[in-house]
């Protein structure tokens, strides 16, 4: 992503907001390299602790088992970790300074556990499961955007 940047410099000046995913030393994030494992690992967290669990002894996987009951955690949300980091890194360069890796996943873990809650109200409010829940969040959400944009459907 490094000459992306550099490119895009050439043309338009120095501007490390406009690129993610470059290398810390350009303006990159520190923890990307692992932000989405770590989104799945907070996804997960948030789910067991919807059900008093944790990690201690339990082995477990995320398949599509809807029919037997198994709570599956959305692909679209379990995912999200890097998106989110990259993100970070967008607003970190904007503003013009660097967040350091403890801070990164704390803001992760922060915003995949708010998400979390409000995939599952949606699944609530719908009586769906968590992937439907999910994608109905996420059209609802830019169907809203587009409405205050002033676009009609």
């Amino acid at each position: 992503m490094a000459w992306i940047l550099d490119e895009y410099s050439k043309f338009h000046g120095y501007s490390p907001a406009v690129v993610t995913g470059k290398p810390v030393d350009l303006g990159g994030s520190l923890g990307r390299e692992a932000a989405t494992g770590r989104g799945v690992l907070y996804a997960t967290e948030a789910l067991l602790a919807e059900h008093g669990k944790s990690f201690e002894g339990l082995t477990f996987a995320i398949q599509i088992l809807s029919k037997k009951e198994v709570i599956i955690l959305p692909d679209i949300y379990a995912n999200a970790g890097g998106v989110t980091v990259s993100y970070f890194e967008w607003v970190q360069n904007i503003q013009g300074f660097m967040w350091d890796e403890e801070k990164v996943n704390q803001e992760l873990s922060r915003y995949m556990t708010r998400a979390f809650q409000e995939i599952k109200n949606m699944s609530r409010m719908h009586n769906c499961n968590l992937r439907m829940g999910a994608f109905t969040l996420g059209v609802n959400r830019v169907a809203r955007a587009t409405l205050l944009r002033g676009w009609e459907a």
